[in-house]
Protein backbone atom coordinates (compact mmCIF):
# COMPACT_ATOMS: atom_id res chain seq x y z
CA UNK A 1 0.00 0.00 0.00
CA UNK A 2 1.27 3.18 -1.21
CA UNK A 3 0.05 6.31 0.22
CA UNK A 4 0.74 10.31 -0.43
CA UNK A 5 -0.01 13.07 2.08
CA UNK A 6 0.43 16.40 0.54
CA UNK A 7 0.22 20.12 1.03
CA UNK A 8 -0.31 19.17 5.61
CA UNK A 9 1.37 21.31 7.61
CA UNK A 10 4.18 18.82 9.54
CA UNK A 11 4.74 18.55 13.65
CA UNK A 12 8.71 18.32 13.54
CA UNK A 13 8.88 16.66 17.15
CA UNK A 14 12.60 16.64 17.67
CA UNK A 15 12.53 20.72 17.81
CA UNK A 16 8.80 20.59 18.50
CA UNK A 17 7.55 23.31 16.41
CA UNK A 18 5.81 23.62 12.94
CA UNK A 19 7.52 23.41 9.87
CA UNK A 20 5.52 24.35 7.09
CA UNK A 21 3.83 22.58 4.12
CA UNK A 22 5.22 18.87 3.69
CA UNK A 23 4.61 16.35 1.39
CA UNK A 24 5.15 12.43 2.97
CA UNK A 25 5.21 9.19 0.83
CA UNK A 26 4.06 5.99 2.58
CA UNK A 27 4.94 2.54 1.26
CA UNK A 28 3.74 -0.52 3.11
CA UNK A 29 4.59 0.56 6.95
CA UNK A 30 7.28 2.99 6.54
CA UNK A 31 7.76 6.43 5.76
CA UNK A 32 9.63 6.85 2.82
CA UNK A 33 10.37 10.07 2.13
CA UNK A 34 9.02 13.38 3.74
CA UNK A 35 10.09 16.74 1.57
CA UNK A 36 8.75 20.47 0.97
CA UNK A 37 8.81 19.85 -3.10
CA UNK A 38 6.00 18.08 -4.40
CA UNK A 39 7.17 14.52 -5.07
CA UNK A 40 7.65 12.74 -8.48
CA UNK A 41 4.94 11.40 -9.88
CA UNK A 42 4.80 7.74 -9.05
CA UNK A 43 1.94 5.10 -8.42
CA UNK A 44 0.01 5.15 -5.15
CA UNK A 45 -2.87 3.60 -4.33
CA UNK A 46 -4.24 6.30 -2.10
CA UNK A 47 -3.60 10.64 -2.29
CA UNK A 48 -5.31 12.29 0.92
CA UNK A 49 -4.96 15.93 0.56
CA UNK A 50 -4.17 17.55 4.35
CA UNK A 51 -4.08 21.50 2.61
CA UNK A 52 -4.91 23.79 5.88
CA UNK A 53 -4.80 20.77 8.54
CA UNK A 54 -1.60 19.69 10.53
CA UNK A 55 0.35 16.20 10.37
CA UNK A 56 1.42 14.30 13.45
CA UNK A 57 3.67 11.09 14.22
CA UNK A 58 0.52 8.45 15.83
CA UNK A 59 -0.55 9.11 19.10
CA UNK A 60 1.52 6.83 21.50
CA UNK A 61 -0.41 6.17 25.09
CA UNK A 62 2.24 5.34 27.99
CA UNK A 63 -0.03 3.51 30.71
CA UNK A 64 -3.47 1.49 29.19
CA UNK A 65 -4.97 -1.92 30.35
CA UNK A 66 -7.02 -4.21 27.77
CA UNK A 67 -7.94 -7.15 30.25
CA UNK A 68 -10.14 -4.66 32.22
CA UNK A 69 -12.71 -4.10 30.02
CA UNK A 70 -15.06 -3.35 32.74
CA UNK A 71 -15.15 -1.01 35.89
CA UNK A 72 -18.04 -3.39 37.25
CA UNK A 73 -15.15 -5.97 39.01
CA UNK A 74 -17.90 -8.35 39.88
CA UNK A 75 -19.02 -9.07 36.37
CA UNK A 76 -15.38 -8.69 34.93
CA UNK A 77 -14.47 -11.61 37.20
CA UNK A 78 -17.64 -13.85 35.77
CA UNK A 79 -16.62 -13.13 31.75
CA UNK A 80 -16.07 -15.90 30.00
CA UNK A 81 -13.00 -16.24 27.49
CA UNK A 82 -15.26 -15.40 24.57
CA UNK A 83 -16.95 -12.54 26.19
CA UNK A 84 -12.96 -11.35 27.50
CA UNK A 85 -11.61 -11.27 24.09
CA UNK A 86 -14.33 -9.70 22.83
CA UNK A 87 -14.13 -6.83 25.10
CA UNK A 88 -10.52 -6.71 24.73
CA UNK A 89 -10.79 -6.37 20.91
CA UNK A 90 -13.34 -3.77 20.89
CA UNK A 91 -11.28 -1.70 23.15
CA UNK A 92 -8.07 -1.96 20.87
CA UNK A 93 -10.15 -0.97 17.26
CA UNK A 94 -11.45 2.03 19.20
CA UNK A 95 -7.68 3.15 20.64
CA UNK A 96 -6.19 3.31 16.98
CA UNK A 97 -9.46 5.15 15.93
CA UNK A 98 -8.95 7.91 18.66
CA UNK A 99 -5.24 8.09 16.89
CA UNK A 100 -3.17 6.26 19.35
CA UNK A 101 -1.02 4.14 17.02
CA UNK A 102 1.19 2.73 19.63
CA UNK A 103 0.02 1.88 23.61
CA UNK A 104 2.16 0.45 26.66
CA UNK A 105 0.47 -2.19 27.82
CA UNK A 106 1.06 -2.38 31.56
CA UNK A 107 -0.89 -5.04 33.11
CA UNK A 108 -1.99 -8.09 31.87
CA UNK A 109 -2.35 -11.30 29.82
CA UNK A 110 -2.79 -10.32 26.26
CA UNK A 111 -1.11 -12.05 24.08
CA UNK A 112 -4.14 -13.53 22.16
CA UNK A 113 -4.80 -10.21 21.53
CA UNK A 114 -1.21 -9.24 20.07
CA UNK A 115 -1.72 -12.13 18.17
CA UNK A 116 -4.89 -11.30 16.78
CA UNK A 117 -3.84 -7.79 15.59
CA UNK A 118 -0.76 -9.30 13.83
CA UNK A 119 -3.07 -12.03 11.50
CA UNK A 120 -5.88 -9.44 11.07
CA UNK A 121 -8.15 -11.22 13.14
CA UNK A 122 -9.11 -7.67 14.93
CA UNK A 123 -7.59 -4.16 14.38
CA UNK A 124 -5.62 -2.22 17.22
CA UNK A 125 -2.26 0.02 17.77
CA UNK A 126 0.80 -1.75 17.92
CA UNK A 127 1.16 -2.95 21.52
CA UNK A 128 4.44 -3.05 24.03
CA UNK A 129 3.36 -5.04 26.97
CA UNK A 130 4.54 -5.64 30.12
CA UNK A 131 2.60 -8.67 30.74
CA UNK A 132 1.22 -9.82 34.03
CA UNK A 133 2.15 -7.65 36.47
CA UNK A 134 4.05 -8.82 39.73
CA UNK A 135 2.69 -8.11 43.04
CA UNK A 136 2.53 -9.27 46.46
CA UNK A 137 -0.41 -11.16 48.00
CA UNK A 138 -3.11 -8.82 49.40
CA UNK A 139 -1.24 -5.94 46.58
CA UNK A 140 -2.67 -4.19 44.09
CA UNK A 141 -2.74 -7.31 41.59
CA UNK A 142 -4.27 -9.26 44.14
CA UNK A 143 -7.97 -9.70 42.91
CA UNK A 144 -8.46 -12.98 44.48
CA UNK A 145 -10.40 -12.06 47.80
CA UNK A 146 -10.85 -15.75 48.43
CA UNK A 147 -8.19 -17.28 50.43
CA UNK A 148 -5.22 -18.56 47.96
CA UNK A 149 -2.64 -20.91 48.16
CA UNK A 150 -0.17 -20.41 51.51
CA UNK A 151 2.91 -21.75 50.25
CA UNK A 152 6.16 -18.98 50.37
CA UNK A 153 7.21 -21.35 46.91
CA UNK A 154 4.18 -21.04 45.01
CA UNK A 155 3.01 -18.33 42.31
CA UNK A 156 -0.87 -18.00 41.30
CA UNK A 157 -2.22 -15.57 38.51
CA UNK A 158 -5.19 -14.14 37.18
CA UNK A 159 -5.74 -12.52 34.11
CA UNK A 160 -3.60 -9.06 35.45
CA UNK A 161 -0.98 -10.33 37.30
CA UNK A 162 1.35 -12.72 38.76
CA UNK A 163 0.81 -13.06 42.76
CA UNK A 164 4.43 -14.07 44.23
CA UNK A 165 6.10 -13.71 47.72
CA UNK A 166 9.62 -13.74 48.07
CA UNK A 167 12.73 -13.29 46.19
CA UNK A 168 12.87 -16.50 44.51
CA UNK A 169 8.97 -16.86 43.69
CA UNK A 170 9.44 -13.15 42.20
CA UNK A 171 12.11 -14.31 39.96
CA UNK A 172 10.22 -17.09 38.58
CA UNK A 173 7.73 -14.79 37.81
CA UNK A 174 9.54 -12.15 36.08
CA UNK A 175 11.48 -14.97 34.25
CA UNK A 176 8.27 -16.51 33.09
CA UNK A 177 6.86 -12.88 31.67
CA UNK A 178 10.04 -12.32 29.73
CA UNK A 179 9.49 -15.85 28.32
CA UNK A 180 6.31 -15.33 27.08
CA UNK A 181 7.56 -12.36 25.14
CA UNK A 182 6.85 -9.82 27.33
CA UNK A 183 9.05 -6.03 26.57
CA UNK A 184 9.28 -5.29 30.51
CA UNK A 185 8.14 -5.76 33.60
CA UNK A 186 5.95 -3.92 36.00
CA UNK A 187 5.75 -4.56 39.82
CA UNK A 188 3.12 -3.28 42.23
CA UNK A 189 5.09 -0.82 45.05
CA UNK A 190 1.78 0.52 46.51
CA UNK A 191 -1.49 0.05 47.24
CA UNK A 192 -3.98 1.43 44.50
CA UNK A 193 -7.71 2.54 43.79
CA UNK A 194 -9.08 -0.14 41.77
CA UNK A 195 -7.78 -2.91 44.10
CA UNK A 196 -9.92 -4.83 46.32
CA UNK A 197 -7.95 -5.44 49.89
CA UNK A 198 -5.04 -3.27 50.05
CA UNK A 199 -5.04 0.40 51.54
CA UNK A 200 -4.05 2.66 48.88
CA UNK A 201 -1.14 3.99 51.25
CA UNK A 202 0.16 0.77 51.69
CA UNK A 203 3.59 -0.05 51.02
CA UNK A 204 4.03 -3.18 49.17
CA UNK A 205 7.04 -5.54 48.66
CA UNK A 206 10.65 -5.37 50.22
CA UNK A 207 14.17 -4.16 48.59
CA UNK A 208 15.23 -8.09 48.21
CA UNK A 209 12.20 -8.92 46.02
CA UNK A 210 12.35 -5.64 44.29
CA UNK A 211 16.01 -6.41 43.52
CA UNK A 212 15.14 -9.92 42.39
CA UNK A 213 12.92 -8.32 39.79
CA UNK A 214 15.29 -5.72 38.68
CA UNK A 215 18.35 -7.84 38.07
CA UNK A 216 16.06 -9.73 36.06
CA UNK A 217 15.26 -6.99 33.55
CA UNK A 218 18.76 -6.01 33.96
CA UNK A 219 19.91 -9.24 32.28
CA UNK A 220 17.48 -8.99 29.49
CA UNK A 221 18.41 -5.32 28.72
CA UNK A 222 14.88 -4.08 29.28
CA UNK A 223 13.85 -2.39 32.57
CA UNK A 224 11.06 -3.19 35.44
CA UNK A 225 8.28 -0.35 36.05
CA UNK A 226 6.35 0.04 39.38
CA UNK A 227 3.45 1.20 39.88
CA UNK A 228 3.94 3.40 43.21
CA UNK A 229 1.88 6.40 44.80
CA UNK A 230 3.77 7.65 47.93
CA UNK A 231 7.17 8.87 48.79
CA UNK A 232 7.91 5.22 50.44
CA UNK A 233 7.19 3.09 47.99
CA UNK A 234 8.64 5.18 45.10
CA UNK A 235 12.11 5.24 46.67
CA UNK A 236 12.44 1.70 47.84
CA UNK A 237 11.96 1.05 44.20
CA UNK A 238 14.18 3.63 42.39
CA UNK A 239 16.73 3.04 44.83
CA UNK A 240 16.71 -0.82 44.16
CA UNK A 241 16.64 -0.80 40.50
CA UNK A 242 13.21 0.31 38.96
CA UNK A 243 13.75 2.91 35.83
CA UNK A 244 10.19 4.01 36.04
CA UNK A 245 7.12 5.44 38.28
CA UNK A 246 3.55 4.63 37.07
CA UNK A 247 1.37 7.26 38.35
CA UNK A 248 3.61 8.88 41.18
CA UNK A 249 0.53 11.14 42.79
CA UNK A 250 1.81 11.78 46.00
CA UNK A 251 5.16 12.59 45.32
CA UNK A 252 7.14 15.07 47.27
CA UNK A 253 10.09 17.29 46.62
CA UNK A 254 13.02 15.33 48.25
CA UNK A 255 11.84 11.97 46.12
CA UNK A 256 11.18 14.17 43.23
CA UNK A 257 14.81 15.08 43.15
CA UNK A 258 16.47 12.05 43.73
CA UNK A 259 14.40 10.33 41.20
CA UNK A 260 16.17 13.22 38.82
CA UNK A 261 19.44 12.36 40.10
CA UNK A 262 18.73 8.63 38.87
CA UNK A 263 16.98 9.22 35.78
CA UNK A 264 13.97 7.81 36.55
CA UNK A 265 10.97 8.68 34.30
CA UNK A 266 7.26 8.72 35.96
CA UNK A 267 4.08 8.32 33.89
CA UNK A 268 1.41 9.98 34.95
CA UNK A 269 -2.06 9.02 34.06
CA UNK A 270 -4.90 11.73 35.66
CA UNK A 271 -7.47 11.59 33.33
CA UNK A 272 -8.32 8.13 34.95
CA UNK A 273 -8.99 9.53 38.57
CA UNK A 274 -11.59 12.07 36.61
CA UNK A 275 -13.10 9.74 34.94
CA UNK A 276 -14.00 6.85 37.99
CA UNK A 277 -15.21 9.43 39.71
CA UNK A 278 -17.81 10.54 36.91
CA UNK A 279 -18.03 7.31 35.26
CA UNK A 280 -17.51 4.99 38.27
CA UNK A 281 -20.83 4.98 40.15
CA UNK A 282 -22.75 4.51 37.14
CA UNK A 283 -20.55 1.85 35.88
CA UNK A 284 -20.45 -0.78 38.72
CA UNK A 285 -17.28 0.68 39.66
CA UNK A 286 -17.24 -0.79 43.75
CA UNK A 287 -17.58 1.39 46.76
CA UNK A 288 -14.91 1.01 48.48
CA UNK A 289 -12.92 1.76 45.49
CA UNK A 290 -14.84 5.14 45.13
CA UNK A 291 -13.75 5.81 48.16
CA UNK A 292 -9.93 5.08 47.57
CA UNK A 293 -10.74 7.51 44.50
CA UNK A 294 -11.43 10.64 46.57
CA UNK A 295 -8.72 13.08 46.11
CA UNK A 296 -6.21 11.24 44.41
CA UNK A 297 -6.98 13.49 41.12
CA UNK A 298 -6.00 16.40 42.70
CA UNK A 299 -3.31 15.13 44.16
CA UNK A 300 -1.99 14.44 40.96
CA UNK A 301 -2.07 17.60 39.27
CA UNK A 302 0.05 19.05 41.88
CA UNK A 303 2.83 16.09 41.71
CA UNK A 304 2.72 17.50 38.04
CA UNK A 305 4.44 20.59 39.32
CA UNK A 306 6.79 18.43 41.87
CA UNK A 307 8.08 16.08 39.17
CA UNK A 308 8.40 19.34 36.67
CA UNK A 309 10.29 21.53 39.39
CA UNK A 310 12.94 18.82 40.36
CA UNK A 311 13.37 17.89 36.23
CA UNK A 312 11.99 14.50 36.31
CA UNK A 313 11.17 13.44 33.33
CA UNK A 314 7.25 12.64 32.29
CA UNK A 315 5.61 10.39 30.37
CA UNK A 316 2.07 10.27 29.45
CA UNK A 317 -0.57 7.91 30.36
CA UNK A 318 -4.13 7.70 30.73
CA UNK A 319 -4.73 4.18 32.54
CA UNK A 320 -8.52 3.86 31.97
CA UNK A 321 -10.64 0.78 32.66
CA UNK A 322 -12.85 -0.21 30.10
CA UNK A 323 -16.48 2.04 30.24
CA UNK A 324 -13.94 4.83 30.43
CA UNK A 325 -11.74 4.01 27.43
CA UNK A 326 -13.16 6.81 25.49
CA UNK A 327 -12.20 9.54 27.58
CA UNK A 328 -7.92 8.58 26.11
CA UNK A 329 -7.64 11.89 24.29
CA UNK A 330 -9.35 14.09 27.48
CA UNK A 331 -5.53 13.33 29.21
CA UNK A 332 -3.75 15.45 26.35
CA UNK A 333 -6.50 18.46 27.42
CA UNK A 334 -5.77 18.22 31.31
CA UNK A 335 -1.70 17.90 30.52
CA UNK A 336 -2.11 21.36 28.51
CA UNK A 337 -3.81 22.80 31.78
CA UNK A 338 -0.68 22.19 33.71
CA UNK A 339 1.88 22.46 31.18
CA UNK A 340 2.97 24.05 27.84
CA UNK A 341 1.67 21.98 25.35
CA UNK A 342 5.32 21.40 23.41
CA UNK A 343 6.69 19.96 26.96
CA UNK A 344 3.36 17.82 27.23
CA UNK A 345 4.00 16.54 23.47
CA UNK A 346 7.86 15.61 24.15
CA UNK A 347 6.13 13.47 26.53
CA UNK A 348 3.88 11.60 24.47
CA UNK A 349 6.40 11.75 21.38
CA UNK A 350 9.74 10.98 22.85
CA UNK A 351 9.73 9.98 26.06
CA UNK A 352 6.78 7.64 25.50
CA UNK A 353 8.53 6.36 22.66
CA UNK A 354 12.02 5.78 24.77
CA UNK A 355 9.93 3.52 27.23
CA UNK A 356 8.29 1.45 24.00
CA UNK A 357 12.32 0.90 23.39
CA UNK A 358 11.07 2.41 19.71
CA UNK A 359 13.02 5.59 19.45
CA UNK A 360 13.60 6.70 16.21
CA UNK A 361 10.66 4.09 14.71
CA UNK A 362 7.85 6.02 16.49
CA UNK A 363 6.93 9.50 17.67
CA UNK A 364 8.18 10.82 14.54
CA UNK A 365 7.93 11.33 10.84
CA UNK A 366 11.21 10.83 8.75
CA UNK A 367 12.08 8.48 6.31
CA UNK A 368 12.94 5.12 7.99
CA UNK A 369 10.57 5.55 10.41
CA UNK A 370 7.34 4.11 11.26
CA UNK A 371 3.92 4.96 8.73
CA UNK A 372 1.68 6.09 11.72
CA UNK A 373 0.04 9.15 11.17
CA UNK A 374 -2.63 11.36 12.58
CA UNK A 375 -4.00 14.46 10.44
CA UNK A 376 -5.12 16.94 12.81
CA UNK A 377 -7.74 19.60 12.09
CA UNK A 378 -6.25 22.02 14.82
CA UNK A 379 -2.47 23.17 15.85
CA UNK A 380 -1.48 21.28 18.30
CA UNK A 381 0.81 23.96 19.90
CA UNK A 382 -2.14 26.52 19.92
CA UNK A 383 -4.85 24.37 21.01
CA UNK A 384 -4.16 20.91 22.27
CA UNK A 385 -6.85 20.68 24.49
CA UNK A 386 -9.21 20.74 21.46
CA UNK A 387 -7.59 17.01 21.11
CA UNK A 388 -9.90 15.85 23.63
CA UNK A 389 -12.41 15.63 21.14
CA UNK A 390 -10.95 13.06 18.66
CA UNK A 391 -14.08 12.83 16.45
CA UNK A 392 -13.71 16.58 15.85
CA UNK A 393 -10.14 17.12 15.71
CA UNK A 394 -8.92 14.19 13.59
CA UNK A 395 -9.27 14.36 10.01
CA UNK A 396 -7.19 11.14 9.60
CA UNK A 397 -5.61 8.27 11.37
CA UNK A 398 -2.96 6.18 9.61
CA UNK A 399 -1.37 2.89 11.53
CA UNK A 400 1.50 1.50 10.46
CA UNK A 401 0.58 2.39 6.90
CA UNK A 402 -3.16 1.29 7.18
CA UNK A 403 -5.93 3.82 6.51
CA UNK A 404 -7.92 3.18 10.04
CA UNK A 405 -9.99 6.97 9.65
CA UNK A 406 -10.13 9.27 6.44
CA UNK A 407 -12.36 12.21 6.77
CA UNK A 408 -10.29 14.70 4.89
CA UNK A 409 -13.48 15.12 1.69
CA UNK A 410 -15.62 15.34 4.59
Amino acid sequence: MRTLIVNGTLLDTDSMTLVGERHLVLDGDTVVDVTDSTPKPSPADRVIDARGRFVLPGFIDGHVHHVITTMDFHRLARLTPVEKALGMARLSEAMVLRGFTTVRDTGGEITGLVRAIASGLCDGPRIVRSGRAISQTGGHGDFDIAEGPICACQVYSNDLSHVADGPDAVRKAVRTELRSGSDFIKIMSSGGVASPSDPFDALQYTPEEVQAATVETDHRHTYTTSHAYQPEAISQAIENGVRCIEHGNLLDAPTARRMAELGVTMVPTLVTYAAMTELGPKAGLPERNLVKNAGVYEEGQRSIEVARAAGVELGLGTDLLGEAQPWQNRELAIRAGLEPAADVLHSMYRVNAKLCRLEGRIGRLAPGTSADVVISNVDPLANLAALADPDAALAAVICQGRVMVDRTEG
